[in-house]
């Protein structure tokens, strides 16, 4: 099973340069980077994690195309993922050329993981109205997928307007995988079975019936199961969990690091490096 990392990377802790050849020297086998474009001061979403206070890294985190087109210059064998994109609030045809540009530098090592977003705020900023986001995301992320799939591209949504048109370079595979992270529920599964590739569960609890449930919906969408991907986020490295994770045929699970400086994440790197096969 491949274990990789993420990490929030922020203007004060470890450099995007040294960390992704840490975690590549380690033998981790991919590397995912978060996304917020800025946190409106207002504060009046409330913290996902049910703290009162959101903590102070969310409003520092680094692009996480730009920081992972940054890692993919000084790493080889590195998998490279948004963990996760907030599409919605991304102009798709920008977003798209950006993509199939990392990829292109990471030579094929990107997976693009998608998040709904859940500060209304930041999303009203970028013109979203949080009611409508997953009806957004879907077509930001089918509008890519033409972008980087046809020489002559175009789409037709209510929410995204494409001419034909030309867009180069496309996708090293021909088309970047796509995972939709967020907790088990019949929206999530709908738009996986829908438009994306695979699920990307925070925490990764439940996932001995939600699995199976989304590997059956996934087949009678007249998709493959055996081709859904499945990489819980943001786990312990604890050997009973992975081997539990083992069990159900996951192949790929994402230990959560917390951010720091230097050498306090070397160290929590070193640590986690011991439950690699």
């Amino acid at each position: 099973m491949r274990i990789g990392i993420t990490t929030f990377v922020t203007d004060y802790s470890i450099d995007i340069l040294t960390l992704a050849r840490a975690v590549e020297d380690r033998g981790f086998a991919s590397l995912w980077f978060a996304e917020h474009t800025h946190i409106p001061s207002s504060r009046l979403t409330p913290a996902p994690t049910g703290d009162a206070e959101l903590a102070r890294a969310y409003s520092h985190l680094v692009d996480p195309l730009v920081a992972l087109g940054a890692a993919a210059s000084v790493t080889s064998t590195l998998s490279l993922g948004t963990g996760v994109a907030l599409v919605a609030q991304h102009d798709p045809i920008v977003m798209a050329k950006q993509i199939a540009t990392l990829d292109a530098i990471a030579a094929g090592r990107f997976t693009l993981g998608v998040g709904f977003g859940w500060n209304r705020e930041e999303m009203a900023a970028h013109g979203v109205d949080y009611a409508s986001r997953r009806d957004v995301v879907r077509e930001k992320v089918l509008a890519m997928k033409a972008l980087w799939r046809d020489d002559n591209a175009s789409f037709d949504g209510a929410y995204v307007e494409l001419e034909p048109s030309w867009q180069w370079p496309k996708p090293v595979r021909g088309d970047v995988p796509v995972l939709i992270g967020g907790a088990a529920g019949p929206k999530l599964f709908a738009a996986i079975c829908d438009y994306a590739d695979g699920w990307i569960p925070i925490g990764g609890s439940g996932l001995s019936t939600a699995l199976p449930a989304l590997r059956a919906q996934f087949e009678a969408a007249g998709r493959d199961p055996a081709a859904l991907q499945c990489i819980p986020f943001g786990s312990i490295p604890d050997q009973g969990k992975l081997n539990h994770y083992r069990d159900l045929g996951i192949t790929e699970v994402v230990l959560r690091i917390n951010e720091g400086d230097t050498d306090s994440v070397l160290r929590r790197l070193d640590r986690a490096a011991t439950v690699l096969p």
